[in-house]
């Protein structure tokens, strides 16, 4: 017997909203959709709703008036209210007076929209198991209400696994499944990938869906830190024990005890923090800067580093009782350039993220500025992205950003061989020295074409050319604006 889909109930007085906000649900949830406060009142005494999106601006009732009244006769009701960025007011008085729950800006991502609704629905769910648990087991003690608290609380926050951003069809999707499979075993996780794979939010993701969730989550970073500040930070130092410090500082290892460490770049560690951090992992023992006796800790270690440790520990960098106490279970995080079909996801998000924290409205990319996007292979991996994004709002003039936006490099990027965009490349690749000055070229001419959005007055007076010149070299390379066939050439100057 299929389980019965969830209810979410949508209400907006512009039907494209409304359309656009049932396709994006309705694989996962069962969607009543309503034009206004009236019908969607009728909806809730007919349905058994779990969720609520509605518009703030609507004729008649506002969308904090109807989330009021829904407050006080369905309280479990997840309320989830979609506003604009200038409504300051409307938002102070959505918190005070209909408990909102979260607030989705205009404009939302499809993406955001399942996510948001997935973490309500989940809400809702574990409230009623909350309060089922209240009447039938009064006895729990208020250790166990702490923890379902907890949980809820991780909800709210998007701590757990729904976090990973991805496509359905992305090359993580494998990983992420071997991620929630590991979770629930106690055991260390090592999660190996390049530099900025956001190997963080995997690792977050394993801790909030573990056991150990209601316990402490906590990140060190083992990269550039001078030993004696690391073995301070990890396990602590007893009073007088450093010259400066006259109290006590309690390590992180006792800090997190029955929760989780997370140990970032730990290939980077000296041989004398992996002999004293070997001892930890395999004993669970430390002792603190000064102390006497060695202490212990119940703590679950996860660690990360940016190259394959086995390599290291067969060339003698990396101590093999460390690696092997570590890599109870590995785990590997694919770069970008292997991740094209997330790469549209990844970079609206980064997009709405930079746009909300900035206070500036926009609708996303083109077409053409993913298509050109997805050219390049990223060496940077998400930082490098996140970067772009934020360095393409700031400069962007419209609401949808296009690729005279995208930094030159990226440009520039060769379409035919994704990954080989560097001119380095060019200079030690196999031809005669004018192959490989047509090749700069080619990719010159396209970038500046596509930043001053093909107008080949403009173009060519920056590269020195004339225009009948530049027309030539075009033709000669078979240079094509993206996304275009045998259009008419633009206005230019």
């Amino acid at each position: 017997m299929t389980e019965a889909l969830p209810t979410i109930l949508l209400v907006d007085d512009e039907e494209h909203s409304l359309a656009s906000m049932r396709m994006a649900l309705e694989d996962e949830f069962e969607c009543l959709t309503a034009p206004n406060a009236e019908v969607a009142m009728q909806y809730m005494e007919e349905n058994f709703v779990q969720a609520i999106f509605c518009d703030q601006r609507m004729p008649g009732r506002s969308g904090v008036e109807f989330l009021t009244e829904v407050r006080d006769r369905w309280p479990d009701t997840v309320r989830i209210i979609i506003t604009g960025y200038t409504e300051t007011n409307d938002i102070i008085a959505a918190i005070n007076e209909a408990g909102i729950y979260q607030f989705l800006t205009k404009p939302w991502h499809p993406d955001h929209l399942v996510m948001s609704a997935k973490n309500a629905t989940d809400l809702f769910r574990l409230t009623r198991e909350h309060d089922q648990m209240a009447l039938e087991m009064r006895f729990l003690t208020r250790t166990v209400e702490s923890k379902v608290e907890e949980q809820r609380k991780t909800l709210r926050e998007g701590l757990g696994f729904e976090n990973v951003l991805r496509a359905p069809n992305s090359p993580l999707n494998s990983v992420v499944a071997q991620a929630r499979q590991f979770a629930s075993f106690d055991v260390a996780v090592l999660i190996q990938g390049e530099a900025g794979t956001d190997k963080s939010a995997l690792a977050r993701a394993m801790h909030y869906s573990s056991l150990r969730s209601d316990r402490r989550y906590v990140e060190v970073n083992c990269s550039g830190v001078d030993d004696d500040l690391l073995e301070i930070e990890l396990f602590g130092a007893k009073r007088g024990s450093v010259q400066g410090r006259q109290t006590q500082k309690v390590g992180v290892l006792r800090k997190a005890d029955k929760g989780t460490v997370f140990l970032r770049g730990v290939a980077d560690l000296s041989p004398r923090m992996q002999r004293v951090m070997a001892r930890f992992a395999t004993e669970g023992t430390f002792r603190p800067i000064g102390a006497s006796e060695l202490e212990t800790s119940d703590v679950r270690l996860m660690a990360s580093a940016h190259s394959d440790l086995s390599v290291d520990v067969a060339e003698g960098r990396f101590r093999s009782d460390l690696y092997y106490a570590l890599s109870k279970t590995t785990l590997t995080t694919p770069p970008l350039r292997a991740r094209k079909d997330d790469l549209s996801v990844l970079a609206q998000n980064f997009l709405f993220d930079a746009a909300a924290k900035h206070g500036k409205p926009i609708h996303g990319l083109s077409d053409d500025a993913l298509r050109f996007l997805a050219r390049y292979d990223w060496p940077g991996n998400l930082r490098e992205l996140e970067n772009e994004m934020v360095r393409m709002l700031i400069f962007s003039q419209d609401s949808i950003l296009g690729p005279e936006l995208i930094s030159r490099h990226i440009l520039q990027a060769n379409p035919q061989t994704p990954g080989d965009n560097a001119v380095d490349q060019v200079l030690v690749s196999d031809g005669t020295l004018k192959e490989r000055v047509e090749q700069i070229e080619m990719r010159i001419l396209r970038e500046t074409l596509t930043r001053l959005k093909w107008n080949k007055s403009r173009a060519a007076n920056e590269l020195g050319l004339s225009r009948v010149g530049l027309r030539a070299k075009i033709d000669r390379y078979g240079i094509a604006e993206t996304g275009k066939t045998d259009s008419p050439e633009p206005e230019e100057d």
